[in-house]
């Protein structure tokens, strides 16, 4: 790396030593500090990942100052499945939690979301910066329509979470045409909450920095949410519509694609 190349770079893993530093810091992150497990974890290794790795392509926040042999270069990392890929797959991995039905049934070009997680000494900067840029050129060259996937509240205690739940019930619910459902048996009714009963600087300071991002790019939320006891999280299903963008960031997609506005 010479003096002129950024110490930091976002591109799709490259090598056996990007995806295992990307389980790496999926297990730090997940496991280590959510308290989440899974089958397919390898504590010995400390890497966190499962049966649906080979078929997504992984986006990588990597810090070149690091050597690659320690699995410590990955500073960022965010996993995507084409719906072209699906067949491959068996499935989404989110089908498991949630009706997809609308979504499979739009006949639209699809990308599903998962496992975006950044290391702690780089959050509060520009590291999610770089992975949503790097998102945003992934989706325009691909020509996606519809992004999706589960974003998780730490821990299943419905009643703690009853107002912020609430709250992306009664404000950010998907259109019909768009509203996946979480499944049953472990779904989590939302709905807890009467919308007037409801403070909104409190349920959005207890919703997760991922969530109100997905938001503010014009995302929805599934009817329901649902209960991953082994990862201890609440997932709920983000769908986003990107020709329904706010203007301002659909503006953005569309400056860094080239196209006229």
């Amino acid at each position: 790396m010479s003096a002129e190349d950024p110490p930091i770079v976002l591109r799709l893993a490259e090598s056996e030593a990007d995806l295992l530093s990307a389980q790496r810091l999926r297990y730090e992150v997940f496991i280590e500090e959510l308290g989440g497990d899974g089958p397919l974890v390898d504590h010995a290794e400390r890497l966190e990942r499962d049966a649906f790795d080979p078929y997504f392509d992984h986006l990588v926040l990597v810090d070149r100052r690091r050597d690659p042999t320690t699995l410590t270069h990955v500073i960022g990392a965010y996993r995507v499945l084409p719906g072209d890929r699906r067949a491959a797959a068996g499935r989404f991995y989110s089908e498991t939690e949630f009706d997809l039905g609308p979504l499979l049934k739009s006949g639209r070009n699809l990308l599903e979301l998962g496992r975006s997680c950044v290391h702690r000494d780089h959050r509060g900067g520009t590291a999610m910066f770089h992975l949503w840029n790097g998102l945003a050129e992934y989706v325009l060259e691909r020509d996606i329509e519809i992004l999706f996937g589960a974003a998780s509240f730490h821990g299943t205690d419905s009643a703690a979470l009853a107002a912020p739940l609430s709250w992306l019930h009664h404000h950010h619910l998907a259109p019909p045409a768009l509203r996946v459902r979480a499944l049953p048996p472990n779904r989590q009714e939302m709905n807890l909450i009467p919308a007037d009963r409801l403070d909104r600087k409190a349920t959005l300071a207890a919703t997760p920095a991922l969530i109100k991002a997905y938001l503010r790019l014009g995302g929805f939320v599934s009817d329901g949410a649902w209960l991953d006891h082994a990862f201890n999280t609440t997932d709920v299903c983000l769908v986003m519509n990107t020709t329904e963008m706010s203007a301002r960031h659909r503006e953005f997609y569309l400056r860094k694609k080239g196209q006229p506005q």
